[in-house]
C-alpha cells in the first residue's frame, strides 16, 4: 500500500499503522493482547466473511433478511407479561424525532437544554397527574429497576432491612429486584395469594409483617392483570407496622382504576412502555418513579427531578434540575443510586401521548382495554378444554388461559398458533408450575373483533384435534 494512504486522523488497516500502535502499547503482535485467554478458545482459522459489497448489495441483503420477520403488522399478537402492543398516534413519532429532541441525550448542561427539561417537566407533572402523587422524576430504565429502586431508597428511610412482595409477580421483575437487594443486604419474602382470587393473602402479609419490615409492595392490576381489590386494607398494615408501601401500575389502568395516591401509597412506579413507544423487540422501556409530597422521599429519590422557576423579576420561566442525587452530581457516599442515564427521548414520547389523549380519552382507553379482555376471554372460555381465567378476580389486559383438561402443552398450543399466523400467550409453566399448562395472554385496544375471534376460532380447531 501506498505512503500516501497513511493518514494520521483516518482509521485504517495500512500495516505501518498497524506496527506504530503496536509498538505504542509495547506488544510485539497483535495476539498478545489477547494472551489472557487460553488458546484452546483461540480460532485457528480465518473468519469466514464475504468479500466487501456495496452500501446498495447490503441493503438489499439486509432487507431480505428482516423480510423473514413477522411483526404485529403481519399476524396478530397476544403475548402477555408486559410489553404490549399499543397504538402509537403519529403525532408523538412526529414530536420525538424532531432534531432537537431526538438528538438530545440527557441534559448535563440545563441552561441549554430548555427545551428538553420543560418536555421533562411536563412528563413529569403528567404522571403525577395519573397516580394522584405529588412529586416524580423524570424516568428510569424500566419497571423493574424502579422498583429495585423504590425497595432500595425504603430501606434508607426506614432504616430496615426486610420487603414483601407479591408470590404472583414477573419473575424478571424479581430477578433484578434480588439483583438490587441482596448487595445491600435487603431480604425479600414473597406473599401468597388467595387460591379464588388470586390477589394478595391479606392474612399471610399480617402475619409476616414485623418492625424489621421496610416495605409492602403490591401490583395493581398484577401480573397476571388482576385487579387488586385490597389496596385500602394493604396500605393500612403497612403504615401500622412503620412500612413505606409501593405500588406498582400499568399507567393506561389508570383511566378507570383508583390511583395509587388516593389509597396512601408513599411510592409509585410502573412501566410507561404503553405510553406512546413501540415495542422494539422488548426495549428500551420507561421506568415511572413517584412519591407523596415529603422531603424525606423527594430527597431519596433516584435518578433526576426537573424544576420550574422563574426569573428574579417574575417576568421568564425558566426550567432546571431540581434534585441529581447520583453519583456524577454529588459526592458518591451521599448518592442514592448509580443510575448515570435515563429514558429521555421516551419520557418525551409518553408526555406527548398523554397529552393527546387527556383525562378523557385515558378513561375511553382503559374502558376499551378492559371491555376487550372480557370478551377475549368469554371468547375463549368457549372452546372445549380450556379453563379461563384461574381466578375469579376482575382483569385488565391480562389474564390466564390453562389447557390441562385439553390434554394439550403451552407449547404445542403455541407452536400450532403459530402455523395460523397467530402469536399466543406467554408461557408461566417454568415460573408458575402450580397453574399447570397456563399461558399469559394480552389485549389491548389495537386487537380487533375480527382479531379475538379469530383466536377463539383457532383454539377451537387446535385442541378439537384439526389443526
Amino acid at each position: 500500500m501506498s505512503k500516501a494512504s497513511v493518514h494520521p486522523y483516518i482509521p485504517n488497516s495500512v500495516q505501518e499503522i498497524k506496527d506504530a500502535m503496536i509498538r505504542e502499547v509495547g506488544v510485539s503482535r497483535i495476539e498478545d493482547l489477547y494472551s489472557d485467554v487460553p488458546r484452546k478458545y483461540w480460532l485457528q482459522r480465518r473468519l469466514a466473511l464475504p468479500r466487501g459489497k456495496s452500501e446498495q448489495e447490503i441493503r438489499r441483503l439486509v432487507e431480505k433478511t428482516l423480510a423473514k420477520n413477522r411483526t404485529i403488522q403481519d399476524m396478530p399478537i397476544f403475548l402477555g407479561a408486559g410489553c404490549s402492543p399499543h397504538y402509537v398516534p403519529a403525532a408523538v413519532e412526529a414530536i420525538v424525532q424532531r432534531t432537537e429532541l431526538f438528538s438530545s441525550y440527557t441534559p448535563y448542561q440545563p441552561e441549554v437544554s430548555q427545551g428538553m427539561l420543560q418536555a421533562l417537566f411536563e412528563y413529569q407533572s403528567m404522571i403525577c397527574a395519573i397516580t394522584a402523587t405529588e412529586v416524580a422524576n423524570c424516568s428510569m430504565y424500566d419497571w423493574a429497576s424502579a422498583l429495585g429502586e423504590a425497595v432500595r431508597m425504603a430501606t434508607r428511610l426506614t432504616h430496615r432491612a426486610e420487603a414483601l412482595v407479591p408470590r404472583i409477580i414477573h419473575p424478571e421483575r424479581m430477578m433484578t429486584l434480588a439483583a438490587y437487594t441482596k448487595p445491600a443486604g435487603i431480604v425479600v419474602n414473597p406473599i401468597g395469594y388467595e387460591a379464588e382470587t388470586g390477589l394478595l393473602d391479606i392474612e399471610e402479609l399480617r402475619a409476616n409483617i414485623t418492625e424489621r419490615t421496610a416495605a409492602v409492595y403490591i401490583e395493581n392490576p398484577t401480573f397476571l392483570g388482576l385487579i387488586e381489590t385490597h389496596v385500602d386494607k394493604i396500605a393500612e398494615i403497612a403504615h401500622d407496622h412503620g412500612a413505606l408501601f409501593i405500588v406498582g401500575v400499568d399507567p393506561l389502568s389508570l383511566g378507570v382504576l383508583r390511583p395509587p395516591g388516593e389509597y396512601d401509597a408513599d411510592i409509585v412506579v410502573g412501566e410507561g412502555q404503553a405510553l406512546g413507544n413501540p415495542m422494539n423487540y422488548g426495549g428500551p422501556m420507561l421506568g415511572i418513579f413517584a412519591c407523596r409530597d415529603d422531603m424525606q422521599l423527594i430527597r431519596q429519590m433516584p435518578g433526576r427531578t426537573i424544576g420550574m422557576t422563574r426569573t428574579v423579576d417574575g417576568k421568564q420561566r425558566g426550567f432546571c434540575m431540581a434534585l441529581q442525587t447520583r453519583e456524577q452530581h454529588i459526592r458518591r457516599e451521599r448518592a442514592t443510586s448509580n443510575i448515570c442515564s435515563n429514558e429521555s427521548l421516551c419520557a418525551v414520547a409518553a408526555a406527548v401521548y398523554l397529552a393527546l389523549l387527556g383525562p378523557t380519552g385515558l378513561r375511553e382507553l382503559g374502558e376499551t382495554i378492559m371491555c376487550k379482555t372480557r370478551y377475549a376471554m368469554n371468547r375463549i372460555a368457549e372452546v372445549d378444554g380450556v379453563n379461563i381465567p384461574l381466578f375469579t378476580s376482575p382483569h385488565f389486559k391480562e389474564f390466564t388461559v390453562n389447557f390441562d383438561q385439553a390434554g394439550k402443552t403451552v407449547h404445542d398450543v403455541h407452536e400450532s398458533l403459530l402455523q395460523h399466523q397467530i402469536h399466543g400467550g406467554k408461557s408461566l409453566c417454568q415460573d408458575f408450575p402450580e397453574f399447570g399448562e397456563t399461558a399469559l395472554y394480552c389485549t389491548t385496544e389495537i386487537h380487533s373483533k375480527e382479531d379475538i375471534d379469530r383466536l377463539g376460532q383457532t383454539l377451537k380447531m387446535i385442541l378439537g384435534g384439526k389443526s
